[in-house]
């Protein structure tokens, strides 16, 4: 008994204990006030740990856990504390909404509420690859604060993950991975996002994991001693000249450098970046660039930079909030290192990402942040996609690489790497990039298609009768631009389907039919749709005659015949399948098909046919990515197609290569293909950065067995380090 009683007081002083920290780590941020209220809300989770239902000490020392990641690892103050130590008795039922709105105001009320809500999302499946992932982003999106106290709660759970059994430890990992590694980078969150990143490694790839850890503490003092040669030169000129710093080194994270290492394709130990050197400078206001670039001028006095690698943060922020000056020069025994130059405030937000800022008054990220969460807003509650498309647009859409841009007025446009002229559009507004056609991109005329680069000034060009297609979602990555063509489309696809419907109700009431969902159902059976609207939208754009549809519904059933091919495709029967074929060979003359481009399939290739809508037959290879959420989303309209023993001359590919940069290499490559009796050279672009040499070369070829032997002589090419097909084949 006297051990029990013991052991209770020492956790109401561990609780305590806590409680007492997280005050202190806010203290800088909350009055008075705020501690009474903090009180009273710590009173309320106090109260519920002696109900039998309610919160046991285990569970509270976790809240108070997780409330002191939110002060301590993400800055924040009074109310997301309120939120953290409350959410558990509301979702119990020890405190109603309404109470807390009266005790604790609105916003508290708004967030608590968007806790609740992802609670229950989690109590009722998992959230990656379900439809739940829309959800829960909506709930993220009502408040920032939900984002970071759900962050910090998952944080938490990751840290405690090795007392989990292994498929859950998984599952945790994934939708790390999935959501809130994303997450924490967009929001700046440095520390966490690099925590989560290990932690997450730790679990999907043990083995890896051990065996980067073993080696980077084998090399510890080795690195701690390159360091101090390598700063010993740049502190002694910066005490020199009476300059305030702090002097941190960071190593890379055991997943930065398994990406690198994957990336790179070499091994630990040929990863000479390995860490970074920072130079945090006491400097406020005005101050703070020129200081900066001081010291960059004497960091770069002793050891020469490496041009390409300078990244002026400085001048352009991070659409995070990230700000640093950060270059790579060659150190001692002609080794890489990276430097990064910020002041204490650069270094905070940094850290800490948006909530720092709000430390700081001035600072832009507050508005930039809340442009984000009304866009967030925006995409999900007006699209229709499934969560699938979502996710994957979100994670780009979170992508760390960016693109700076300019209008012609000099306004700054951040987009993320890979942005096109027509997402440029788009960002500017909805009704612009529906109607572009093409840009001025620094006086010269470019298509849609165009690549943005940093830098860029760009001047969007209209027209009054453009109409967004279907093709534009291959090239546009902004969740903005591709939620508004999949919504153009949707509308121009319901509209289409409303004028068929018209149609058919006009016509079955000539016919003296009754407009019944069995005759829907019948026609839908008969043309192998499975959905009405894909019926109407046919019969909308003349792809079913009404001759053809009063014969089918005025004729007996015991006398239909087979279904009849529609007028664009040519089929003919096979014995050995007993389906429908359509045949592929030179001569089809009256078969509206086209070859995707996203595949490019040649003579060989295992193929079908996709049905698409006023473009015929879609030929890609069968197992091309689209190809598969094709026959997934509609297989309805998927056509067995083969090859005959007559294919066309030839067919159009494209192959990605690259080499290092050397004399003639180009020359090589295209006399390599010249001398090929079964290959065209159409087209090459090459690119060279670093001594790396990339590009593209579109041929044509007559078989797969002709492209297999190019693509091996290519690789046998002095330089060449690689050659492959480009398609959007399966990896």
């Amino acid at each position: 008994m006297t051990t029990d009683i013991q052991t209770s007081r020492e956790i109401r002083l561990e609780i305590v204990r806590k409680y007492a920290a997280v005050l202190r780590s806010c203290r800088n941020l909350i009055t008075r006030e705020d501690t009474r209220l903090i009180r009273s809300a710590f009173d309320i989770t106090l109260e519920n740990e002696q109900l039998p239902s309610g919160i046991d000490t285990g569970e509270l020392l976790r809240i108070l856990d997780i409330t002191l990641i939110l002060t301590r690892e993400i800055g924040l103050g009074r109310t997301s504390i309120i939120c953290a130590l409350i959410h558990k008795p509301v979702e119990k039922g020890h405190l109603t909404l309404p109470e807390v709105q009266e005790r604790f105001g609105a916003k508290v009320w708004q967030i608590v509420k968007g806790l609740l809500d992802i609670s229950r999302i989690y109590a009722t499946q998992r959230i990656v690859d379900s439809d739940n992932f829309r959800k829960l982003l909506l709930g993220f999106a009502q408040d920032i604060r939900v984002q970071l106290i759900f962050l910090a709660e998952k944080l938490y759970a990751l840290r405690q993950a090795d007392a989990l059994p292994e498929p859950e430890q998984k599952q945790l990992a994934q939708e790390t991975d999935y959501i809130y590694i994303p997450f924490a980078h967009r929001l700046g969150l440095y520390n966490i996002k690099s925590e989560m990143e290990d932690r997450s490694l730790r679990y999907t790839h043990p083995r890896l994991y051990a065996e980067i850890e073993h080696k980077l503490r084998e090399s510890k003092s080795a690195r701690e001693a390159y360091i101090a040669e390598f700063a010993a030169p740049i502190t002694a000129e910066l005490d020199r000249r009476g300059i305030r710093y702090k002097m941190k080194y960071r190593t890379k994270t055991i997943a930065s450098i398994l990406n690198k290492m994957r990336k790179s394709q070499v091994e630990f130990e040929e990863i000479y970046d390995i860490f970074a050197l920072r130079f945090i400078i006491d400097s406020t206001g005005d101050n703070e660039k020129p200081d900066c670039w001081r010291v960059y001028s004497i960091v770069t006095d002793r050891y020469t930079p490496n041009p390409q690698r300078l990244r002026d943060w400085i001048s352009v922020p991070k659409s995070n909030g990230y700000e640093s000056l950060q270059t790579t020069v060659l150190g001692p025994r002609n080794r890489w290192v990276e430097v990064q130059i910020r002041t204490e405030r650069m270094d905070e937000i940094a850290e800490k990402g948006f909530a720092a800022h709000w430390k700081y008054k001035g600072g832009t990220a507050d508005s930039v942040i809340e442009d984000w969460l009304n866009e967030l807003r925006e995409i999900l509650e007006s699209s229709e996609d499934n969560a699938i498309d979502l996710l994957d647009d979100m994670k780009i859409n979170l992508q760390d690489k960016e693109v700076h841009v300019f209008t012609p007025k000099g306004d700054l446009i951040t987009l993320q790497a890979g942005a096109t002229l027509l997402d440029f559009a788009y960002a500017i507004h909805s009704n612009v990039g529906n109607k572009c056609i093409g840009g001025i991109v620094n006086n010269k005329n470019e298509t849609l298609r165009y690549l943005l680069k940093n830098g860029d000034q760009i001047s969007v060009i209209t027209a009054a009768n453009q109409t967004p297609k279907a093709d534009w979602l291959t090239f546009t990555v902004t969740s903005k631009a591709r939620n508004r063509i999949r919504q153009f489309l949707n509308e121009e696809l319901n509209h289409q389907a409303d004028i068929g419907k018209e149609t058919l109700m006009r016509r079955l009431k000539n016919w003296k039919i009754e407009f019944t969902d069995d005759i829907i159902r019948k026609l839908m059976q008969h043309y192998k749709y499975k959905f009405a609207l894909d019926l109407y939208h046919g019969i909308a754009i003349g792809k079913h005659s009404p001759a053809e549809i009063k014969d089918i519904l005025t004729r007996p059933d015991d006398k239909a015949p087979a279904v009849l091919p529609r007028k664009d495709v040519k089929v003919e029967d096979t014995r050995q399948t007993g389906e429908d074929v359509l045949l592929i060979d030179r001569h089809v003359d009256n078969v509206d098909y086209k070859f995707a481009r996203c595949c490019n399939p040649v003579y060989g290739d295992d193929i079908i046919g996709f049905v698409s809508i006023g473009e015929g037959i879609k030929v890609h290879r069968s197992q091309c990515k689209n190809a598969i959420e094709l026959m997934h989303r509609y297989p309805y309209r998927i056509v067995n197609t083969q090859w005959t023993n007559e294919g066309a001359t030839s067919y159009q590919t494209v192959l990605t290569l690259m080499g290092k940069d050397e004399p003639a290499i180009v020359t090589k490559v295209t006399e390599t293909i010249g001398k090929d009796p079964h290959a065209k050279l159409r087209g090459i672009s090459i690119n060279s950065a670093e001594g790396i040499l990339d590009g593209s070369i579109t041929v044509l070829i007559d078989t797969t067995e002709h492209l297999d032997q190019l693509i091996s002589r290519l690789k046998h090419i002095p330089g060449v380090m690689k050659v492959t097909r480009h398609d959007s084949m399966l990896e």
